[in-house]
């Protein structure tokens, strides 16, 4: 079965949030996406807001209660108890757990689980309890005793940042290089029973090769490439374009 996409909304929230006017509508634009297939919607706020508003989030969680229940919410962010009392209160199907400081630009590391396992493994209790799926993000090349250390935490999944894949869009032997790093850490993490997720500047160019060095993959989270995309195609037939190129 193809990997489920799930659209994330930030950059349409960053494009709205340049004028104090509610367009383009982040609700309007999901709404397009998951009509158009999308399996799932993905947000990341973070406490500056400087996208993604707090105020979405509700308005996200009844779009998709109301009119798509078939689709998931899947909402990231670092956990401070701001943040976990943020997804307590919207309940999202999936909880990705990054470990950004509050200034980053965007996710551009993975967890290191071994020396983070004890911050880790009580923040994935309590949101399992609440019956929230947990993703971890973790690096492409990551050892097999850090994926072990990532099953120990309790989490569900991982999600494997592509952000070094992606970033050798004009370098296909370096591409393959990456992907092929990316394979490994899946593997290690499907063999210690960990569902595997990726995100970070996919693309409809480089899915393919991502879906071959990752066969079992469950989920993909993508953004900026696909708004990117919606400002030439539209959403709904990006949406479309995206899904096909998960097809491998």
């Amino acid at each position: 079965m193809p990997a489920k996409l799930s659209v994330n909304l930030n950059a349409v929230a960053m494009l709205r949030n340049r004028r104090d006017l509610p367009w383009p509508s982040v609700t309007a634009l999901g709404r397009i996406a998951l009509a158009a297939g999308a399996h799932g919607l993905t947000v990341h706020p973070r406490p500056d807001q400087r996208h993604i508003r707090f105020s979405d989030l509700p308005d996200l969680r009844a779009l998709i209660d109301d009119e798509f229940p078939q689709a998931e919410f899947n909402i990231e962010g670092y956990p401070t108890e701001d943040f976990l009392a943020l997804v307590e209160r919207t309940q999202p199907e999936q909880v990705t757990l990054v470990p950004d400081d509050p200034a980053q630009a965007t996710s551009d590391h993975g967890w290191p689980f071994e020396r983070q396992g004890n911050f880790l493994r009580p923040v994935v209790a309590r949101l399992k309890k609440r019956g929230m799926r947990v993703s971890l993000f973790c690096d492409p090349d990551a050892s097999e005793r850090e994926i072990e250390a990532a099953r120990g935490t309790g989490a569900d999944r991982v999600e494997l940042y592509t952000g070094p894949y992606g970033g050798r869009h004009d370098d296909p032997a370096g591409a393959e290089i990456e992907a092929r790093k990316l394979g490994i850490t899946a593997r290690l993490a499907d063999d210690a029973g960990l569902g595997v997720n990726a995100g970070h500047d996919l693309t409809v160019v480089n899915l393919p090769g991502l879906v071959r060095a990752v066969p079992h993959l469950a989920e993909v989270s993508i953004g900026h490439g696909l708004t990117a995309d919606a400002l030439e195609h539209g959403m709904a037939a990006t949406v479309k374009r995206f899904l096909a190129a998960l097809q491998g």
